[in-house]
């Protein structure tokens, strides 16, 4: 099994990576798809369905649905461009892709919220439709966003499509934790150093050192981004962002032995806070393992690198590596996706993954990683997904900065540790799993249950 580091982090937009980047991957997708066809077309539909239907308005789907389709892409997304293009297609009820002629879209009719009809393969599923002069429809394909950004077709979903077979072959194959403690025994190396060689195997070194230098520099700007804006986040709930006053206060306490022992708390908070401020206001994140739960490792390794003694860039690789390695794990055996399982597959995932990051580079040998990973997913277990008015906003921006603090405290208490513990992270990635299947629906991403409909005037 092998999924890239740049599959698991991969630099897009907010406010969500499966409600916005993934549409907006599918509908590029579903351009390509077009441009290879015989066809002539005149017209484009599209419906949303399942979770991409309930809060897909709170998560810009619609939006990024049709920017997808004029052409757009979350990693080379630029805003200006993108404001002049909606206006241009609200008033021309027209879309111009590139290589494609014009064609008639009028958003208020060709896009679909579809609330009655889920779509068999995944809670997060859309239809794409081109049609002919007469209206016809002559080619359509149904795409499900899986989270974190992942897309596949209903085809390829149907065939379990594994990304293990479409490049070299890899040095350490393991599609569990434990054969990946098994392969780093037999082998002297650390997890990063097995996820190195395979990745390695199918980029090169160069362009991973190249590759994860952009994704760290992304992250910590996002970061420094959210520490210094203020202003009310969009969407009606009229959140004000706080990252800013926090860290101002922060700044100013230094050095006046005003400081409690938990003031650190507030610091690693305060990392993750500002991420998922960003964004919630739509900026430019790094999803790790998605969007809403992108500021837990950015936070964690920003505290490893300012607050803890010692401290090395040199090290980002290593936390990089190691986190996507136990993210991988994840997502192949569980999920990462909101939609699917709740907020334990998001912020949960995304704590496993900063706290085996952590662990790592502070030292800690193959077993207390997998260790301090299952500590910090097992406390996440049962975790459900209920965004008031389907806003990436509350619970989600604070709910960072714990499972960042959750993190730390996994990769410290694993580093007492010697390894050794009852449950195995295997164990606790399946139960992830088993507690996704049982979890009602209305606990998925759908803001149908839980604080969305308990917060008045929402």
């Amino acid at each position: 099994m092998f999924l890239s580091v740049f599959d698991m982090f991969k630099v897009g937009i907010g406010p969500s990576s499966s409600h916005t980047m993934g549409p907006m991957v599918a509908a590029s997708r579903f351009l390509n798809m077009m441009r290879a066809s015989p066809f002539e077309f005149h017209g484009l539909r599209a419906s949303l369905h399942g979770s991409l239907a309930f809060t897909g308005v709170g998560h810009a789907t619609d939006r990024a649905t049709i920017l997808g389709l004029a052409g757009f892409t979350p990693d080379t997304y630029d805003a200006e461009k993108a404001e002049v293009a909606l206006n241009d297609i609200r008033n021309s009820k027209t879309i111009k892709p590139a290589d494609l002629p014009p064609m008639h879209f009028d958003p208020g009719t060709d896009l679909l919220f579809d609330y009655d009809t889920p779509l068999p393969g995944h809670a997060n599923g859309m239809k794409l439709l081109a049609t002919d002069a007469q209206g016809d429809v002559i080619l359509s394909e149904v795409f499900y966003s899986i989270g974190g950004g992942f897309v596949m077709t209903e085809a390829e979903l149907a065939a379990g499509k594994d990304t293990e077979e479409e490049g070299a072959p890899i040095p350490f194959p393991f599609k569990s934790a434990a054969q990946m403690l098994e392969m780093a025994a037999q082998s002297g190396k650390s997890i990063a150093e097995m996820k190195r060689a395979n990745e390695a195997a199918r980029c090169g070194i160069e362009n991973l050192t190249k590759g994860t230098k952009r994704l760290w520099q992304v992250m910590n700007d996002c970061i420094d981004r959210g520490l210094s804006t203020e202003g009310e986040l969009p969407g009606g709930l009229k959140v004000k962002r706080r990252a800013k006053a926090i860290h101002d206060a922060l700044m100013a306490e230094r050095g006046m032995n005003l400081n409690a022992p938990h003031t650190i708390n507030d610091w690693i908070s305060v990392y993750a806070m500002a991420v998922n401020e960003e964004n919630a206001a739509g900026g430019q994140v790094v999803t790790a393992p998605t969007n809403g739960a992108a500021g837990v490792l950015p936070a964690t390794l920003r505290y490893y690198l300012d607050h803890v003694p010692g401290a090395s860039e040199t090290h980002i690789e290593d936390f990089l590596l190691t986190a996507a390695a136990i993210g991988g794990l994840v997502k192949f055996n569980a999920s990462i996706s909101g939609a699917e399982a709740g907020c334990q597959a998001e912020v949960g995932s995304a704590a496993a993954m900063a706290a085996a990051g952590l662990c790592a580079v502070m030292g800690g040998t193959a077993e207390q990683v997998e260790n301090a990973a299952e500590i910090a997913l097992e406390h996440h277990l049962g975790m459900t997904c209920d965004p008031v008015k389907g806003l990436v906003q509350v619970p989600c921006i604070e709910r960072n900065g714990l499972g960042a603090i959750k993190a730390v405290s996994a990769a410290s208490l694993s580093l007492r540790g010697d390894g050794t513990h009852l449950v195995p992270l295997d164990a606790c990635i399946e139960t992830m799993r088993q507690t996704g299947l049982d979890m009602s629906e209305k606990y998925k991403e759908t803001s149908l249950g839980g604080l969305a409909v308990n917060i008045p005037n929402c």
